[in-house]
C-alpha cells in the first residue's frame, strides 16, 4: 500500500498526512527511515524519496524539506521571539479570528472536518483559529517560525507542521479542501510564481484565500521604505536592537500625531514605528509589545513587493479561479474557488508583477 511504511511507523505524521507528502522536487513518495519516538511520536529521523534519493531531516517532530531559511530568516527569529504575541490565546482579543474570517469567507461550519493548508504560518495565529473550527490542519513555513507554532500548538491532534518551500511545497496535488495564505507573498522573490504555487495542492472545488500589501500612491510616503534599503541587510539581532530603541523613543510621538483631528491618521506613517492605538484595544504592555514586533517586521524582510488589485485579480484568473473577490481589508485580499480544470500552463512559475 502507498506510504505503508510511513503510515505505519509515524504517529507524529498522522495517517492523512502520510498520504498527501511527497518530494518536494519529483513528487515521488517518501518513506521513513531512523525514526527515534518520544511519547509514541516520531521527534527524529528522516523521510527518503523512493525516485530521486533526496533525504529529509525530521526534527523536532517536524519534517523539514528546505536547507536554511534564505530570505526568510527574519520571520523565523521574530516568531520565535515574539511566539505568543498575535495568538488570541495569549491576547485575550479575537483580533486575529476576526481577520481570519473577514478574509476568508469561510464559516465556522463549513472549516469542520476539511484538509486545510496554512501556508506561511509563523507561530500559528491563524492556525488557532482554523484549529478552533475543527479543521485538520496542515501549517508550513520556510523559516524555523514551524518551531514556535508546534510549540504553540503541537498539542492539538488535529495540527502538523512542515518545514517548506513555497515554491516546491511537499504536498501531492489536490489534496487540501482550503487554502490560506495571509502576510507572506509580498514578502517572496517572485511573488506571481509563489501565488501559482498554491493552485497545485488545492483540490477542484477547494477555496484559496491569500494577502498582499496594497501598491499605492501614498507608499512613496510610508518611512518603511526609505529605510528598508538599510535595514534589511543588517544582521537580525542588530537590527532588533535598534527597533527598540525606535519604538521606545518614537511610538509616543507616533501616538500623539495619531490624536490629531484630519490628518492625523495619516502623518503618524511618517514615523517609523508601527503604532496600534485606535487599531486595536490592546493594553499599553500589549501596544509596546506589537509595536515592537512590527517594527522589526517592517524594517526586516528582505522582500517588500505591494501589488495592484487587477493583478491579484489577473492571478486568480490565469490560475482558474472563479467566484473570485478582490477588496481591501487593510492589506488586498483575494479569494477564490477552484474550477475543475485549470488552464494550461496554470501553475508554471514565472516572473513578479
Amino acid at each position: 500500500m502507498k506510504c505503508e511504511g510511513l503510515r505505519r511507523k509515524c504517529e507524529a505524521v498522522r495517517r492523512w498526512l502520510a498520504e498527501i507528502l511527497c518530494c518536494p522536487w519529483c513528487k515521488a513518495e517518501l518513506t521513513l527511515a531512523g525514526a527515534e519516538e518520544s511519547g509514541g511520536a516520531v521527534e527524529s529521523g528522516r523521510l527518503e524519496c523512493s525516485a530521486c534519493d533526496r533525504r529529509y531531516p525530521i526534527t523536532g517532530g517536524v519534517p523539514r524539506f528546505v536547507l536554511g531559511e534564505s530570505y526568510a530568516a527574519s520571520f523565523g527569529f521574530q516568531w520565535n521571539r515574539f511566539a505568543k504575541t498575535q495568538l488570541d490565546s495569549h491576547s485575550g482579543l479575537p483580533i486575529s479570528r476576526e481577520r481570519f474570517f473577514r478574509q476568508t469567507g469561510w464559516g465556522g461550519a463549513e472549516l469542520g472536518g476539511k484538509m486545510v493548508l496554512d501556508v506561511g504560518c509563523g507561530a500559528g495565529r491563524f492556525a488557532e483559529v482554523a484549529l478552533s473550527a475543527d479543521a485538520d490542519v496542515v501549517a508550513t513555513d520556510c523559516s524555523a517560525a514551524v518551531d514556535a507554532c508546534r510549540r504553540n500548538l503541537g498539542g492539538n491532534e488535529r495540527l502538523d507542521v512542515v518545514q517548506g518551500d513555497i515554491y516546491h511545497l511537499p504536498f501531492r496535488p489536490g489534496s487540501f479542501d482550503l487554502i490560506y495564505c495571509f502576510g507572506v507573498l509580498q514578502h517572496t522573490p517572485d511573488v506571481a510564481g509563489a501565488f501559482r504555487a498554491l493552485i497545485a495542492p488545492l483540490r477542484p472545488g477547494g477555496r484559496l484565500a491569500v494577502d498582499v500589501y496594497p501598491k499605492l500612491l501614498r507608499n512613496v510616503l510610508w518611512s518603511k521604505y526609505w529605510l528598508r534599503p538599510f535595514t534589511r541587510r543588517m544582521d537580525q539581532a542588530r537590527l532588533f536592537v535598534l527597533a527598540e530603541w525606535m519604538v521606545r523613543r518614537l511610538l509616543p510621538v507616533s501616538r500623539w500625531l495619531g490624536r490629531m483631528p484630519l490628518a492625523g491618521r495619516y502623518l503618524r506613517y511618517a514615523i517609523p514605528v508601527v503604532n496600534y492605538e485606535g487599531v486595536h484595544p490592546l493594553s499599553e504592555s500589549q501596544l509596546l509589545e506589537w509595536s515592537l514586533l512590527d517594527t522589526f517586521d517592517m524594517l526586516s524582510p528582505v522582500y517588500d513587493r505591494p501589488q495592484t488589485a487587477a493583478t491579484l485579480r489577473k492571478w486568480f484568473q490565469a490560475g482558474g479561479f472563479e467566484q473570485i473577490e478582490v477588496f481591501r481589508n487593510g492589506v488586498l485580499v483575494g479569494r477564490g474557488r477552484k474550477v475543475d480544470a485549470p488552464p494550461p500552463g496554470a501553475c508554471k512559475h514565472g516572473s513578479a508583477q
